[in-house]
């Protein structure tokens, strides 16, 4: 038995110090992939020199499109903000909203906070733009309810 467990344990050495050998050349991620409703767990191995992202290898998807999504992930993570926004004058006092297209994942924060900043006046429609290219990323953020005004 003691054979076996220093045989586990030189195998244990052996993967942290490979580890960290890779680290110093190259990262990995994994994901679980969003894209349909299978939810491969897809590995990713890249380079990242200087800010720049360089896909190496990318495994486990059974679709080109998870391997798209996990290449994009590594390079330009994105999402789709879904928040509220206060109303002025309406029948409620928030509205749902969301970006009309993923945002830059690294501009979350600062959209979030430009949305809390921000009021509408009622009456507000289903796809109603309520601001306009948000913090200078392409999406627009739009009403997703409708809020009736105050008669």
């Amino acid at each position: 038995m003691r054979i076996l467990d220093e045989k586990a344990e030189l195998e244990l050495e052996h993967d942290v110090l490979e580890s960290k050998m890779e680290s110093k050349e190259e990262k990995k991620k994994r994901f679980v992939c969003v894209v349909c409703p299978m939810g491969c767990a897809i590995d990713t191995k890249y380079a990242d020199k200087d800010g720049e992202v360089k896909i190496k290898e990318v495994s486990g998807a059974e679709c080109s499109r998870g391997k798209v999504y996990a290449e994009l992930e590594v390079t330009k993570p994105v999402r789709t903000l879904t928040t509220t926004m206060r109303v002025i004058g309406g029948k409620k006092k928030l509205v749902p909203v969301k970006t009309s297209k993923p945002v830059p994942k690294n501009k979350i924060f600062a959209c979030m906070e430009e949305i809390n900043r921000s009021r509408v006046q009622a009456p507000v429609y289903v796809g109603q733009v309520l601001i306009k290219n948000i913090q200078n990323s392409g999406a627009d953020v739009i009403a997703t309810y409708e809020v009736e005004a105050w008669n």
